[in-house]
């Protein structure tokens, strides 16, 4: 990845709120590139040359703008990532656009953030219905670890997406394809034999009046 493709996609990163869509071997590329440049430093016979000093200012722009790369879509990702676990409507061609390290490590911020969240405040530790909980199990059994008295819901991963319903508790529930849900145990098991829903094996979970 060339200085001048990479300078490209960091101004158009920028003038949109959204993540854009990178080329999977971006960094790789461009790790790449630097160890050209780097390797003619090395091979330049006057290091005060001007050749030495465009070769330098170069790694160094390289690596600037990378970073203001990295710098800015974790920016967004933070971002995602809180709507995600706050339980907020996120667009998921979002989720499709990040890189895989960047889809790791929007994971792991949802993750993080429910644990936390859990811990500081014990009494908001169920997520609200028909919102996704945290992203993983592991981060939903520390909310199921914390409920208690009925009525029943239990943890649940949305298979597809479905029209908005009112579930046994009165409450309108939205479930789309990917998130991870707490439900009333009746409305659950229906959804179940539809194959809408899959039932997340733990203990049930009991929502606050």
């Amino acid at each position: 990845m060339h200085l001048d493709e990479l300078r490209t996609i960091l101004i158009s990163e920028r003038e949109t709120g959204r993540l854009l869509s990178l080329p999977p071997d971006l960094y790789e590329s461009t790790g790449n590139e630097l160890a050209c440049l780097l390797s003619e430093v090395y091979a330049n016979e006057d290091p005060f040359s001007d050749s030495a000093r465009i070769l330098i200012e170069r790694v160094g722009s390289l690596k600037e703008t990378l970073q203001d790369l990295f710098n800015l879509r974790s920016e967004k990702i933070l971002a995602l990532a809180r709507n995600q676990e706050e339980g907020h409507y996120i667009d998921r061609d979002d989720l499709k656009r990040m890189l895989s390290e960047e889809r790791d490590l929007f994971d792991e911020i949802v993750l993080s953030l429910g644990r936390t969240r859990c811990r500081l405040l014990p009494s908001t530790g169920t997520a609200r219905p028909g919102q996704p909980a945290a992203a993983s199990e592991e981060a939903c059994a520390v909310i199921l670890e914390e409920a208690a008295a009925p009525p029943e819901f239990v943890l649940s991963r949305v298979l597809t997406d479905m029209e908005p319903f009112m579930g046994v508790d009165g409450r309108i529930y939205q479930l789309q394809h990917g998130d991870i849900v707490t439900l009333p145990v009746r409305n659950a098991e229906v959804l179940c034999d539809r194959n809408i829903v899959l039932a997340i094996p733990q203990h049930p979970v009991v929502k606050e009046e």
